[in-house]
C-alpha cells in the first residue's frame, strides 16, 4: 500500500490542522493505521493509531488529537486541536497489517510509510 499524506502548514497556538493520508493500491481495512511525528534533533514518536482494538494516543496528545478513517478505508486522517509549540513535527502516517505488530505506536513495527507532511505552531 502507498500512503501520501497531506495538510500540513502553519498554524497558531490554539488552532486547529487536520491532517489527511491518502492510501492506494490497497484499502486500508486490514492493517493498523497510525501517525508518528519527528521533530528537529529527537526521535520519531507515535502519535496516535487505530487497529482492531481500537484508538490509541500518545499521553501528550490525549483530548487535543483524533484518528479517524473514512468510510471508503482509503483515507486516515488526523484532527488536531488546541495546537502547541511542542507539536511541531513531521507528520507521518503509517500502516501494518493487522496481526503483523506488537504495539501500533512502535515506528519499528511499521511496513509502509509516508513521506510526511510538516507542521509549524507558533505564536
Amino acid at each position: 500500500v502507498r500512503l501520501v499524506e497531506s495538510g500540513g502548514k502553519f498554524a497558531q497556538v490554539g488552532g486547529s490542522l487536520t491532517l489527511s493520508c491518502a492510501a492506494s493500491g490497497d484499502t486500508l481495512d486490514d492493517y493498523a493505521i497510525a501517525w508518528f511525528r519527528q521533530a528537529p534533533g529527537k526521535e520519531r514518536e507515535g502519535v496516535s493509531c487505530l487497529s482492531t482494538s481500537g484508538k490509541e494516543y500518545a499521553d501528550s496528545v490525549k483530548g487535543r488529537f483524533t484518528i479517524a478513517v473514512n468510510d471508503a478505508w482509503n483515507t486516515m486522517f488526523l484532527q488536531m486541536n488546541g495546537l502547541k509549540p511542542e507539536d511541531t513535527a513531521g507528520y507521518y502516517c503509517a500502516a501494518v497489517r493487522e496481526g503483523e505488530y506488537n504495539d501500533c505506536l512502535e515506528a519499528e513495527y511499521m511496513d509502509y510509510w509516508g513521506k510526511g507532511t510538516l507542521v509549524t505552531v507558533s505564536s
